[in-house]
């Protein structure tokens, strides 16, 4: 059960919490953007999920798969590298495209999930640079709330990009930490709103 939306001045203009302070990934709020809404979870029972395998068109609804496609659009350096071109389109809301390094702690199953995320102004992907398989979180829009969560097990190898405005959950690497080049927005504006939920309970 989500609480009552509380709006807030633009913490752009307050004191940053630290870094590692959940939804941050890694990033300075007051460089990001950060968003004026937080949502407060009023109680509610504990639900329980299971991981769904992840393909293109069940994940179509919140972002791209970043895997190589079956073919390659067209082969490059003469004729050594297999180019899949344009797997998924940056938006940048009027910012600028920066390409990052998360590092983030994991968690094992059962993990509970009780923070989402969007940002409304850009788009963000993850591509894992190790060689674990990882969940990927996210929750339709529901007029301006997330709806029921789902969890995804992302195979090791492939990335996502999340569309601008997808709720979705912090970087959750399975068993061991695990780094992730990722690539988002950077600008003026708030782009990036929090809820708190009751807790979703994920298991395999």
């Amino acid at each position: 059960m989500q609480g009552d939306v509380r709006r807030r001045p633009d913490r752009m203009r307050t004191p940053a919490r630290p870094a590692d302070a959940p939804g941050n990934h890694g990033r300075d709020p007051r460089r990001a953007g950060r968003g004026a809404l937080e949502m407060i979870a009023q109680g509610g029972a504990m639900t329980t999920i299971r991981i769904r395998p992840i393909s293109a068109d069940a994940f179509a609804p919140f972002g791209d798969l970043l895997t190589p496609r079956d073919r390659p659009d067209r082969m490059i350096n003469e004729g050594r590298c297999e180019r899949h071109h344009a797997l998924a389109t940056v938006q940048r809301g009027g910012g600028e495209a920066i390409v990052s390094i998360f590092r983030s702690q994991p968690v094992s199953l059962p993990h509970d999930c009780r923070l989402l995320e969007r940002h409304p102004l850009g788009s963000q992907a993850f591509m894992p640079l190790g060689p674990d398989p990882w969940l990927s979180v996210v929750a339709p829009d529901r007029d301006g709330r997330p709806g029921d969560v789902l969890a995804f097990l992302v195979p090791s190898g492939m990335g996502v990009n999340l569309r601008a405005g997808v709720w979705h959950g912090v970087l959750t690497p399975l068993d061991r930490a695990a780094d992730f080049l990722v690539v988002d927005r950077e600008g003026e504006g708030v782009n990036l709103e929090e809820v708190r939920i009751a807790p979703v309970s994920i298991t395999a």
